[in-house]
C-alpha cells in the first residue's frame, strides 16, 4: 500500500518555490512501489528573477539521470517557458531536434540535462506535475484489458495513452488527451506508467498517491494467493540449504557471466522472489518482456529462467543448467540484438542481469554491488507488476523491437554516460587478511581508489568493522565488508570466504597479509613460539591462499594473489628464526601456487618489505622491544636505525606496500607471476639473487 509520507510540519519550513519539489520528489521516490529507481520525473512550474532584474516563468523538471529519491536541488533543471510553449503547434519534433532545442530554453547552461519526458510536463497546463510507475498503475497498464478495467475503477476521470516511446509525440498526444477530457485527473500510459497533477505541490503529491490507491484496491480484491502465477510448482529450500547451495554456484554463474567484462553478484531470497519462482508460470510469464521501459537497461528484456527441480537437484546440477543457460541467454541476446541494430549500435554484454532459480531465489549481476541491486530491485517491482496484471487478465509487454529501441535508444543510453567512468580494480573484488592493521589497510584505500569492492579480513572484527564503515560512507554503500577471521582455523577461512560469494559472487585479488613476529635468539626460541609463527605466517597463508585458489578455478576467469612477505623471507634476520623461516615458507609456497595456477590464469606474487613501523599492531607489541634488543639500541631508536641501514636513506610506509600490492593485483602485472618484489628502501644483505 503506498504511504502518504507528506509531513505539514516539514512542508511548511519549506522556502516557496524548489525546495517544495525537491520536498516531493524525495517522498515520490523513497517508496519504491511508487517510483522505480531512476525512473519518474517530477516538476513545477513558477516565476524567477532572471539575469536582467525580470520576471520569468520557469519549469523546473528532474535533470536526466537523477534518482527522485535522493535528489537534490542541483539535479534539476530551469527552462524559460515562454521558449517552450510554442512547440506544441509543431506536428513533429526528432529526439535530437528536442534535445537541442531545450538546451537553448535553459535558465542556466550548468544545470543537467533536461530530463527525456520534460515536453509532458511542459504542455500540461497545470503549476505541479508528477510522472511515476506505479506497481499498480502499471500492472493496470501491462493487463491485456486493461484500458475497459480502468473504466470500472476512474470512470471518465483518466486519459489513455497507447505505448509509444517517449518523446515530443507522446507528450504532445498526453496533453491533446488532458485539454479533450475537462473531468481529466489522471493520464494513463500502457505498459507505461501515471501522469497527475496539481495546483500546489501538496496537492500533486496527494493526487498520486490517491490514485495509486485506488488501483491497488481493485486488484487487491482480485488475487487469490492460492492460484498467483499459476499456483505453487516447487517448494523453496530451507534458508541454510538454499544458501548453501547458492554459495556453490554463485562462483560459477559470476565465471559464465563475466566472459567480457567482470560482474558483481548478489543474491536475493526474499518472500516475493520465492514466490514467483517456485510458481508454474513463472518460467513462461518471465519471458513475456520487461514490465516498464525504465527496467530495460538495468533487467534487460527478460531474465535467465533456470529450469531446475530443487527437490530432486543439487549444486552439481544446478552448476551445470546455470552454465548451459547462461551460453543460451548469450547466444539468444546476440540474436535480438543482430534482428533489432541500426547502424552504429554497440551491443552491450550479452550476460543476464537476472537470473531466477527455483527453491533457491534469484541473483542479479551488475558492473558494481549497487548495480547489481538496482537490477534486484527493478525486478522486485516487475514481479509486483505481474502479481497484478494476472489477477487482471493476461500480462503483456513491449514487443521484441519497441524493447530494443528502448534498451538501445540514444536518450536513455545518454544517462549511463553520467556514471564515473570505470578504473583500474573496477568489477573486481579484492579479499584482504589482516585487513584492519596498518599495511592492510593502507591495501583497501589504495584499492578502493581505483573501483574495487573490498573485503576485510581479519582476527580483529571490531577495528575491520569501524574501517568498512568509514570507507562505506566515503565510497558507497557495501563497497566494503567485513569479516571476522583466525587464519589459523580452517572452518573460519571456509566461512570466510563463504560470505564473500554470498555477498559479491566470488573474489578476483587476495592479498595474504596477516601477520604476527617474535624475536629470540636461536637457542631460546621455544617449540610454542616456533609453532606460533608457523600456524600464522605458513599455514595460515596456506589455508587462505588453497581456498582462493579453489574459488578462483571455479570461476574460471583467473585471479591475483599477491603474498605479504618480508625482507626476511630471504634475509637471515638475527634473533628471528622462527619468523624468518615462516616468511620464507611463505614466499616458496607462493612460488609453488604461481607454477600450479599458471594454467587456470591464476598469479601469485610477493611483495618483501621491512620495517613498517607505522600503523602496525606487530610493532607496537613486544616485538619493538625485542627487535631494539637484538640490535643493541633503544626502542625509540629503531626507527632511524632502519632508515640508515637502507641504502636510499628512507623509511618504508604501509602505503608503500600498498603501492607495490596495487601493481602486482593490476593489468600492469598480467604477465608477471611467482615474483618477489623487495620494497624495504636497498638492504644490500636482502638484495635478491
Amino acid at each position: 500500500m503506498p504511504s502518504n509520507l507528506w509531513d505539514n510540519k516539514q512542508a511548511s519550513q519549506l522556502a516557496e518555490g524548489l525546495d517544495e519539489l525537491v520536498y516531493r520528489s524525495n517522498l515520490l521516490g523513497t517508496d519504491r512501489s511508487v517510483a522505480n529507481w531512476g525512473g519518474g520525473n517530477t516538476s513545477m512550474k513558477t516565476t524567477i528573477t532572471d539575469f536582467r532584474g525580470k520576471p520569468v516563468e520557469v519549469m523546473w523538471v528532474k535533470g536526466s539521470g537523477s534518482d527522485l529519491a535522493t535528489m537534490k536541488a542541483g539535479n534539476f533543471t530551469g527552462l524559460r517557458m515562454d521558449d517552450i510553449r510554442p512547440l506544441f503547434e509543431r506536428e513533429a519534433m526528432s529526439d535530437e531536434e528536442m534535445v537541442a532545442y531545450l538546451g537553448h530554453c535553459m535558465v542556466d547552461s550548468k544545470h543537467p540535462r533536461a530530463s527525456i519526458e520534460t515536453l509532458l510536463h511542459a504542455f500540461l497546463p497545470f503549476k505541479h506535475v508528477d510522472h511515476t510507475h506505479p506497481d499498480a498503475i502499471i500492472s493496470l497498464c501491462c493487463a491485456d484489458n486493461g484500458k475497459e478495467l480502468a473504466k470500472e475503477i476512474y470512470g471518465d476521470r483518466f486519459v489513455w495513452v497507447p505505448y509509444i516511446r517517449p518523446g515530443f509525440s507522446l507528450s504532445r498526444m498526453i496533453a491533446q488527451g488532458v485539454l479533450a477530457n475537462p473531468k481529466a485527473e489522471l493520464v494513463l500510459m500502457e505498459k507505461h506508467g501515471l501522469v497527475t497533477w496539481g495546483d500546489t505541490s501538496e496537492a500533486s503529491y496527494l493526487k498520486t498517491i490517491a490514485i495509486i490507491q485506488e488501483a491497488e484496491n481493485f486488484i487487491e480484491a482480485r488475487v487469490n494467493m492460492d492460484s498467483l502465477y499459476g499456483g505453487a510448482k516447487h517448494r523453496a529450500l530451507s534458508a541454510e540449504a538454499r544458501r548453501d547451495i547458492a554459495v556453490q554456484v554463485m562462483p560459477v554463474i559470476r565465471g559464465a557471466v563475466s566472459e567480457e567484462k567482470k560482474m558483481i553478484l548478489t543474491y536475493d531470497d526474499s518472500d516475493d522472489v520465492l514466490q514467483f519462482v517456485n510458481s508454474r508460470d513463472a518460467a513462461s510469464l518471465s519471458q513475456v518482456g520487461a514490465a516498464c521501459p525504465d527496467h530495460l537497461v538495468h533487467t534487460k528484456m527478460k531474465p535467465l529462467f533456470v529450469e531446475w527441480d530443487p527437490a530432486a537437484g543439487d549444486a552439481a546440477s544446478l552448476a551445470e543448467a546455470v552454465k548451459s543457460g547462461v551460453a543460451a541467454y548469450k547466444a539468444e541476446y546476440e540474436a535480438y540484438f543482430e534482428r533489432n541494430r541500426s547502424d552504429g549500435d554497440q551491443m552491450f554484454e550479452a550476460a543476464p542481469r537476472v537470473i531466477l532459480i527455483p527453491g533457491i531465489g534469484m541473483i542479479n549481476t551488475g558492473k558494481s554491488w549497487a548495480m547489481s541491486k538496482v537490477s534486484g530491485a527493478l525486478y522486485h517491482r516487475a514481479i509486483a507488476v505481474m502479481r497484478g496484471s494476472t489477477a487482471l487478465g493476461r500480462f503483456v509487454s513491449l514487443s521484441e523491437n519497441e524493447s530494443y529501441n528502448v534498451e538501445y535508444w540514444p536518450l536513455e543510453l545518454y544517462k549511463l554516460t553520467l556514471a564515473p567512468a570505470e578504473a583500474e580494480f573496477s568489477r573486481k573484488v579484492a579479499f584482504i587478511t589482516g585487513g584492519a592493521g596498518g599495511i592492510g589497510s593502507a591495501s583497501c584505500r589504495r584499492l578502493l581508489q581505483e573501483g574495487a569492492h573490498v573485503v576485510i579480513a581479519d582476527l580483529n572484527i571490531e577495528g575491520a568493522q569501524k574501517l568498512a564503515q568509514e570507507l562505506n560512507e566515503r565510497y558507497g554503500e557495501a563497497r566494503v565488508a567485513a569479516v571476522k577471521i583466525d587464519v589459523t582455523d580452517e572452518e573460519q577461512v571456509a566461512e570466510a570466504f563463504r560470505q564473500t560469494v554470498l555477498t559479491y559472487g566470488g573474489v578476483d585479488i587476495v592479498v595474504n597479509n596477516a601477520g604476527l613476529a617474535t624475536s629470540s635468539p636461536f637457542d631460546q626460541t621455544s617449540l610454542k613460539e616456533w609453532n606460533l609463527n608457523m600456524n600464522v605466517l605458513a599455514t595460515g597463508y596456506f589455508l587462505i591462499a588453497r581456498e582462493a585458489f579453489r574459488l578462483m578455478k571455479q570461476q574460471s576467469i583467473g585471479g591475483s594473489m599477491v603474498f605479504v612477505g618480508s625482507k626476511n623471507s630471504i634475509y637471515a634476520g638475527k634473533n628471528a628464526s622462527a619468523y624468518s623461516t615462516a616468511k620464507a615458507a611463505e614466499v616458496h609456497l607462493a612460488r609453488c601456487i604461481a607454477s600450479e595456477g599458471g594454467e587456470f590464469g591464476i598469479r601469485v606474487n610477493s611483495v618483501l618489505p621491512d620495517a613498517i613501523l607505522q600503523g602496525s599492531a606487530i610493532w607496537n607489541s613486544g616485538w619493538r622491544n625485542e627487535r631494539a634488543a637484538a640490535y643493541g639500541i633503544e626502542p625509540d631508536q629503531l626507527e632511524e636505525y632502519y632508515r640508515k641501514r637502507t641504502t636510499l636513506l628512507v623509511n618504508i610506509y604501509p602505503q608503500d606496500i600498498a603501492e607495490a600490492i596495487a601493481f602486482f593485483a593490476s593489468s600492469k602485472a598480467d604477465k608477471t607471476t611467482g615474483c618477489m618484489m623487495t620494497v624495504d628502501g636497498g638492504v644490500p644483505a636482502a638484495f635478491t639473487r
